[in-house]
C-alpha cells in the first residue's frame, strides 16, 4: 500500500475510534474521506457527522465535535482540525508523514511509482491493428501512442500486460493488395494491365511492383492462383516490414503480431463457428447463415457466412477474439477508430454466444486527431499530396512531442494537434516545459556535486518548512496512487496531467526556494527532495515513452 492510502486508512481508522471513544453509535457506517477542492480547506475531509445524524439522533454539529475531541492527532498524522458548515470536519495533516516519500523514492530509482503486489490478472490490448495496405497516419499514431502509454500504466500497476497487433492478412482488402502490385507488376514488364476497381495507387505499391519485375521476372511463369497468393504474400510482406519499422522509431513494440491467415490455417473460424452452433445461437436464412446478437442487446441480428458460401469480416474476428481468451486471458481491451463505434454492441454479443462474459471485453474508441498548422487543418502532405503519415509526424515535431500531445487528453475526446507548439521551445509547448523541469534539476544536482554534495538517504528533512516544499513533496507522494488511478480507469492521459502537475510544483519551489544555500543540513534535504522529483518525473515521462533529457 503505497503512503497516501497508508495515511487516509490510519485516518480512517482513528475516526472509527474516536466514534466508538465517544459513544456516538455502536454500528459505524462507512467512512468516506475526500481532498477538498480548495486546498485552503485541509488534506482532507469528512461528512461522517453529518451521516450519523439520523443513527445517532443528535446535530452533527455536535457529532462533529465529540469526534475532534477524541480523536489521537499524533496517530493520524493531524496538526489541525476545522469543523465546517453543517458539520464537515476538514483535516490538516502533519507533513512529516511525507518524509518517507523521499527516501522511497531514492531507494526504489526506477522502480519508484510501481505497484510493489502484483494484481493476478492476466489483460490483453489489442491497439493500432492497421490493415498492411499502406503508411500509418495520424489516427493510427494516436491509437499507438495511447495504447502503449495505457500498457505501460497497467503493466507499472501490477497487472499481467500482453501487447497485440492483430494482422489483417486475409479478406479482400488483401485481394485488393496483390492485384494492384500484380497490375504494377505487368505494367513494369511492359504488359497492359488495368487497376482493379478497388485497387491501391499508392507509391508503395508502384515500388513493390516495379522492384519485383526487376528481380522476379519469372513469377509470370506461375498460374494465375499462385502468382495472386505470391503476390499477396509478398506485399504484406513488404507493408508490415515498413510499418514495424515506423512502429519500433515511435517506440511502439508488440508482444505478439497476430496474423488473421493463422485463424484460417488453425481450423479456429470453424471450431468457434461449431460452438456458437452448438449452443443454439446460429440459424439460416435466405441462403445465410445468421447469428442471434439480439438476444445480447444487438439492434439486428448478423451474418457470419453470406449466400456465396463466403466468411463476413464479422466471423475471423469473433474467432480471434475466443482464441484470445483460450490463451488465458482474464480480461481484453480494443483500442478502436471512430469508425469502429457501431461495432461494439455486435462484437461484445458474440462472446456471449460462446459463453464469456461479455464485461470481459472493454472497447475503447478512439477519436479524431486533426493536425493544425497557424490556425489552419492540415489533411495533405505537401510531399505526397495524401494523408500525413506517422513518419511524417516524427520528422517534423519529434518522436517526444508527437507521444506526448497524443497522450495528453483523453482518447475519447477530439484532439487538434498544435504542430507549431510541439515544435516550440517554450514553456508554453507541454513536453518541453516538463523536460525542462527534470533538466533543471539534474543541472542543479551537478552544480551540487561540484560543491561537494552528495544526494543520499536520511537528511534532516525537518528543514523542509516552505509551503511550496511541502506542496511538491506531496505531489510526489502522489504518483502511485495516479499510477493505480489511471490504470483503473484505463486512463493514459491521467500521466501528463500528473507530469504537468508536477513539473508545475517544482517550478514554483525553484523560484520561492534555493536549494544550494550556506545550511548544509537544509541543503542535503532540499538534494534529496528534488532529486525524488528528479526520479518521479523520468519515470512519469517513461510512461508515456517519452525522454528525460539531462540538459536543454
Amino acid at each position: 500500500m503505497n503512503i497516501i492510502d497508508q495515511v487516509k486508512q490510519t485516518l480512517i481508522q482513528e475516526i472509527e475510534k474516536s466514534i466508538q471513544q465517544a459513544n456516538i453509535v455502536e454500528s459505524i457506517p462507512e467512512i468516506k474521506i475526500e481532498i477538498p477542492k480548495d486546498t485552503k480547506n485541509g488534506d482532507y475531509a469528512t461528512n461522517i457527522a453529518m451521516v450519523l445524524t439520523k443513527l445517532a439522533k443528535r446535530n452533527p454539529r455536535e457529532i462533529a465535535q465529540l469526534i475532534v475531541d477524541h480523536l489521537d492527532t499524533e496517530a493520524a498524522h493531524v496538526k489541525k482540525i476545522d469543523i465546517a458548515g453543517p458539520g464537515f470536519i476538514n483535516f490538516y495533516l502533519d507533513s512529516s508523514y511525507l518524509n518517507d516519500v523521499i527516501d522511497q523514492a531514492l531507494a526504489q530509482d526506477t522502480q519508484f511509482g510501481r505497484v510493489a503486489e502484483p494484481k493476478n490478472e492476466k489483460i490483453l490490448v489489442e491497439y493500432v491493428s492497421a490493415n498492411p495496405t499502406g503508411d500509418l497516419h495520424i489516427g493510427h499514431a494516436r491509437n499507438a501512442a495511447v495504447g502503449d502509454t495505457l500498457c505501460n500504466i497497467l503493466d507499472a500497476a501490477g497487472y499481467d500486460v500482453t501487447r497485440e497487433y492483430y494482422i489483417n492478412d486475409a479478406g479482400n482488402q488483401i485481394t485488393n493488395l496483390a492485384k494492384s502490385i500484380e497490375a504494377r507488376y505487368l505494367q513494369h514488364l511492359g504488359q497492359e494491365a488495368d487497376m482493379p476497381a478497388d485497387g491501391y495507387h499508392g507509391q508503395d505499391i508502384q515500388n513493390i511492383g516495379a522492384d519485383l519485375a526487376e528481380k522476379q521476372p519469372n513469377l509470370m511463369d506461375l498460374s494465375d492462383d499462385e502468382r495472386l497468393k505470391t503476390f499477396r504474400q509478398l506485399g504484406v510482406d513488404y507493408e508490415m516490414t515498413k510499418l514495424k519499422q515506423d512502429l519500433a522509431d515511435f517506440n511502439i513494440h508488440f508482444d505478439n503480431w497476430f496474423s488473421e491467415t493463422s485463424l484460417y490455417e488453425k481450423g479456429e473460424i470453424q471450431a468457434v463457428l461449431d460452438r456458437m452452433k452448438e449452443n443454439g445461437y446460429t440459424y439460416e436464412k435466405d441462403g445465410a447463415t445468421w447469428l442471434r446478437t439480439t438476444d445480447f442487446k444487438d439492434d439486428k441480428d448478423r451474418v457470419l457466412i453470406k449466400q456465396d458460401g463466403t466468411y463476413t469480416y464479422f466471423l475471423p474476428d469473433i474467432a480471434y477474439h475466443y482464441d484470445k481468451f483460450q490463451r488465458g486471458n482474464d480480461k481484453l481491451i480494443n483500442l478502436f477508430g471512430a469508425d469502429h463505434h457501431g461495432y461494439i454492441n455486435r462484437l461484445k454479443a458474440s462472446l456471449e454466444t460462446f459463453g464469456v462474459d461479455s464485461d470481459r471485453l472493454e472497447i475503447q474508441i478512439m477519436q479524431m486527431v486533426r493536425l493544425m498548422q497557424d490556425g489552419e487543418e492540415v489533411k495533405m502532405s505537401k510531399r505526397t499530396g495524401n494523408a500525413i503519415t506517422l513518419r511524417e509526424i516524427m520528422d517534423e515535431v519529434g518522436i517526444d512531442a508527437a507521444r506526448y500531445f497524443l497522450t495528453m487528453r483523453s482518447a475519447d475526446t477530439h484532439f487538434d494537434f498544435d504542430m507549431a507548439l510541439a515544435k516550440e521551445q517554450s514553456q508554453d509547448n507541454p513536453v518541453y516545459y516538463a523536460q525542462y523541469a527534470h533538466a533543471r534539476i539534474c543541472s542543479i544536482l551537478r552544480q551540487a556535486e561540484a560543491q561537494g554534495y552528495q544526494v543520499k538517504k536520511g537528511a534532516d528533512y525537518q528543514t523542509i518548512t516552505n509551503d511550496k516544499a511541502i506542496e511538491l513533496l506531496k505531489k510526489v507522494a502522489e504518483f502511485e496512487p495516479m499510477i493505480e488511478g489511471a490504470a483503473e480507469a484505463r486512463a493514459p492521459h491521467r500521466v501528463t496531467n500528473y507530469i504537468q502537475d508536477l513539473a508545475a510544483h517544482f517550478h514554483k519551489f525553484y523560484n520561492a526556494e534555493k536549494v544550494l544555500t550556506d545550511n548544509q543540513a537544509k541543503t542535503q534535504a532540499h538534494l534529496a527532495l528534488i532529486d525524488a522529483v528528479r526520479i518521479t518525473l523520468r519515470n512519469a515521462l517513461q510512461l508515456v515513452g517519452v525522454s528525460a533529457p539531462e540538459q536543454m
